[in-house]
């Protein structure tokens, strides 16, 4: 059993969070300065830097490094000021949602990064949707201060038109004929200057001032000083204080402002944010809502990365800890093969590098050697047998057939396949048994056969052309059995299994679902069953 004592005060000290944001706003460039200003780095690495400069740690597949995106979601994990910060890092390309919906599951808040120029983007409105549907509280941070942008106030009334939700900007920008200068905190009613650090790599300094200070119009300029004054006293006119039970339900964000680059503002973002936000929040189960502090670990897992590290050639199931308290060497229960297993060596992470631990409390991710026992959502106890919610799945609405370039490969890309449909990267799917054929990917976009393909030459030594194919939509069958190796032949849609081997039919479109439908009244065609998800649209 766990000292209660123990067990509050440590699940206190967590914080779970992502960043949401559209591609291009700087979601990286934020992890990164986040990390230094942690101390977990001591140098932040540019996305698009030149090669003689780091890479960002957070982008840890090769390819990652060369195309300057995030492709795969990675956990980074650092104390910050007695607190304990587990950032999820996403990627904020729409072609990999699947990944980040799934990693959002594993959080309890999200920073929302918008571009000062830009606003409120298509990816940011999607991945909005998903944390409003958990009621995740939602911090704000307005982006690329330093580059000629809109208004305040006109940011702050699109985001509360467009997305629904209240704002209460907690720092405020002040610029000088488009110079952005620094902010001032409306909690602290102080004025922080910035100055400017070469490459954003370092700490920047900053100087405190009093709103009314006389040196402030010195350093700012007089029709600055005049303007932020102004802007001050409209926005403590225009509302009340931050209702902190709203925030924790996701229905207002506080607000900050700043460039990741230059590191203007992100120390008031990071001091407010590990104040403010919740602890670890109770997560639904079919044994009802089990809360933090309940004495029995429980965790899910929410990911599987294989080949972390290449020379070991291993495989990682990220796991979330929902209740309780883990020990090195535990016997827990994995539900879904209702068998005990041991948690020999469970690590902690900052990217690809990994930290073996002794103990850990809910809100933790940890990492946990996967000798190919865990699929994405199963559940792990040390108590009586419960089952958390499952983890949203999303029908592929892109289809390529896997071809070989050198056929004494095929061991390697099985193996490949496999592991790489096990993690969720893409889904797989083979001609029902007594058929030849190659596989077929499915995938939400087109991005992640790219992925597949690199991944497939660079870790397991298997090339391989991916030839697209016609098929959009894809249904698993329920009820009565459907002839799977018939179906092409009578124009009815294609038949094949998934990785679990259960029988699917590809379509290539509504006209030919319906179809199939009327000729097989007795069977249901499902989207992935009862879990699964469409994509949010951006309307």
């Amino acid at each position: 059993m766990s000292d209660p004592q123990l067990l509050q005060r440590e699940i206190a000290r967590r914080k779970t969070f992502a960043i949401i944001s559209h591609p291009d706003a700087g979601k990286t460039t934020l992890t990164e300065k986040l990390l230094l200003y942690g101390g977990a780095i001591q140098l932040a690495g540019a996305v698009k830097a030149k090669r003689a400069r780091a890479h960002a740690v957070s982008d840890y597949l090769e390819m990652e490094r060369e195309r300057g995106i995030s492709i795969q979601s990675s956990v980074l994990q650092f104390p910050y000021k007695g607190r304990l910060l587990s950032l999820v890092d996403t990627p904020g390309h729409a072609d990999f949602s699947e990944d980040t919906y799934r990693a959002l599951m594993a959080t309890d808040a999200a920073i929302m990064l918008l571009d000062s120029a830009k606003g409120v983007e298509a990816q940011t409105k999607k991945l909005f949707r998903v944390c409003k549907l958990r009621s995740m509280p939602i911090f704000s941070f307005v982006n690329k201060m330093d580059r000629p942008g809109r208004d305040p106030f006109e940011l702050i009334g699109e985001v509360e038109e467009v997305l629904g939700i209240g704002v209460y900007p907690i720092t405020w920008p002040i610029s000088v004929r488009g110079q952005f200068k620094g902010v001032y905190h409306r909690l602290l009613r102080q004025v922080f200057l910035f100055q400017q650090v070469a490459h954003g790599a370092e700490m920047a300094p900053m100087q405190a001032h009093d709103l009314y200070a006389p040196e402030l119009e010195q350093a700012v300029e007089e029709e600055g000083v005049k303007q932020l004054r102004e802007d001050v006293e409209l926005l403590d006119a225009a509302g009340d204080a931050l209702d902190t039970g709203k925030l924790a339900r996701g229905e207002v964000t506080p607000m900050f402002f700043g460039s990741a680059l230059t590191n203007f503002g992100l120390p008031q973002l990071l001091d407010s944010f590990v104040e403010m936000m919740p602890a670890p929040a109770a997560r639904p189960s079919d044994k009802g809502a089990i809360t933090p502090d309940d004495e029995r670990f429980t965790a899910f897992v929410f990911k599987i990365q294989a080949n972390m590290d290449r020379a070991h050639r291993d495989r990682i199931a990220f796991v979330r800890v929902c209740s309780g308290r883990y020990e090195r060497g535990m016997k827990v229960r994995h539900v879904r093969l209702d068998r005990d297993i041991r948690l020999t060596n469970p690590v902690q992470f900052l990217a690809q590098e990994r930290t073996v631990v002794d103990d850990g409390f809910a809100g933790d991710i940890i990492g946990v050697f996967d000798p190919g026992i865990f699929l994405i959502g199963d559940t792990l106890t040390d108590g009586t047998n419960v089952k958390y919610a499952p983890l949203p799945q999303f029908p592929p609405e892109h289809f390529g057939r896997v071809v070989m370039v050198d056929p004494m490969k095929r061991k390697q890309l099985k193996k490949g396949l496999e592991q790489l449909a096990q993690e969720g990267s893409v889904q797989l799917f083979r001609p029902p048994e007594g058929r030849e054929g190659e596989a077929i990917l499915g995938a939400v976009g087109e991005l992640q056969f790219d992925v597949v393909k690199h991944r497939l030459l660079n870790e397991y030594g298997a090339d391989v052309r991916i030839e697209r194919l016609s098929w959009n939509i894809a249904r698993w069958v329920e009820g009565e059995p459907v002839p799977l190796a018939e179906l092409e032949s009578q124009l009815y849609g294609y038949g094949a299994l998934d990785v679990h081997g259960q029988p699917v039919v590809l379509f290539k479109g509504d006209w030919q679902l319906e179809t199939c439908a009327k000729a097989f009244p007795k069977t249901r065609f499902v989207e992935l069953g009862a879990g699964a998800l469409k994509l949010p649209t951006a309307d």
